[in-house]
Formats: C-alpha cells, structure tokens, sequence
C-alpha cells in the first residue's frame, strides 16, 4: 500500500467513525501529516488531521466536552493511525 493509499484509507476511517458516533451536520477532515515530517508521531507511522465538526450532539455542552466525544469516537483510531488531531467543534 503506498503512503497515497494509506492516507485515503485513514481520513475514510475517521470519516466513518464520526458519522457513526456523532451523526454531523457537516465534517470536514484534513490530513496534516506533511506539515509534521520528522516529527516522532511522523516516524511512527501515525498521521496528523484536523477535524472541523458540526452536530447537534454538541448543544449544550462544554468545548472540552465536545472534544471528549470527538476523542471517544475516534478512540480505536488514536491507538493505531492517529498522532495528533486538531479539533474545531461547532454546534449548527
């Protein structure tokens, strides 16, 4: 699989996981692995992503909390193909 393919299949996964967990109004996910080349989360393998999230699950509850429930989404994901995310959580 080369770096083009494994990036693809990562923004797919993190993609459906928060369709999954927090039904969005609108995602949008960009892949900021480039910008962190020679970083140790880089030489591990693991990417660096943005997520601007929109949902409804996110009134009336704190920014941290919201961050939480992106975290708790994409739990499996920070184990394995996630080293750093960068969120911004809206509510509509």
């Amino acid at each position: 699989m080369t770096n083009n393919d494994t990036a693809s299949q990562r923004l797919k996964l993190i993609q459906e996981h928060l369709e999954t967990e927090l039904s969005p109004d609108s995602l949008k996910i960009v892949d900021e692995s480039h910008l962190h080349v020679g970083h140790a989360g880089s030489r591990d393998g693991k990417g660096h992503f943005k997520v601007v999230i929109t949902t409804a699950q996110f009134k009336g509850i704190s920014l941290i909390e919201r961050h939480r429930l992106v975290y708790a989404a994409l739990a499996s994901l920070m184990e394995t193909d996630i080293h750093a995310l960068s969120i911004e959580a809206h509510i509509p």
